[in-house]
């Protein structure tokens, strides 16, 4: 007799992507506040709050990509807590949300550079602008999470294992491997 089991709705669970994508907000006003060219609350240097100093680039770059990294390890915490059925479309529609977060991260920075930034003379070089020079940095959210689901299933995993303990081994009998007790005896004899 076959069993016909009821399963629940096949719904992907698209709180994940809304998630992540609405999490680039407060990443990219983080990041006009923190990267040099924006408010600078990291360094507080006043040479590196012009646009115009090229050392401010590759800094403000690397800051939208240290909080992308960190969203991105923040949503695989999330991610390897949760369990149940529906953990691959979860893990599949995070790394979406996370790719469009990452996108709505780079412009929130910007509009904030426009709206309470200086005004700028960017003829010279779109660059003096609170801009992103490196848009390759986009894709750190969605690497940052799978790397890091990868890492806490493996770790889980490794746990889960120790936790139970060795498989007995079939093909040896009780007691084989075991150190002979003081008298010259095998314990199980």
């Amino acid at each position: 007799m076959e069993k016909h089991l009821s399963h629940p709705s096949a719904r992907p669970p698209w709180k994940w992507f809304v998630a992540a994508a609405a999490g680039g907000v407060p990443a990219g006003l983080l990041w006009w506040l923190l990267a040099p060219g924006g408010l600078n609350l990291i360094t507080r240097n006043p040479a590196l709050r012009d646009g115009a100093n090229p050392d401010v680039w590759l800094p403000r770059d690397l800051t939208l990509g240290g909080l992308l990294v960190l969203a991105g390890c923040l949503v695989a915490v999330f991610l390897t807590d949760k369990g149940g059925r529906a953990e691959q479309p979860a893990f599949l529609l995070s790394l979406a949300g996370g790719l469009v977060g990452a996108v709505v991260a780079w412009q929130t920075g910007v509009l904030s550079g426009r709206l309470w930034g200086p005004p700028v003379d960017a003829a010279i070089n779109a660059s003096v602008a609170f801009s992103l020079r490196s848009l390759s940095v986009l894709l750190l959210w969605p690497a940052a999470t799978a790397v890091s689901v990868f890492a806490l299933s493996l770790l889980n995993l490794l746990r889960t294992a120790s936790d139970a303990g060795p498989a007995p081994d079939a093909g040896t009998a009780p007691g084989a491997g075991r150190a002979p007790v003081a008298g010259g005896t095998a314990p199980d004899a």
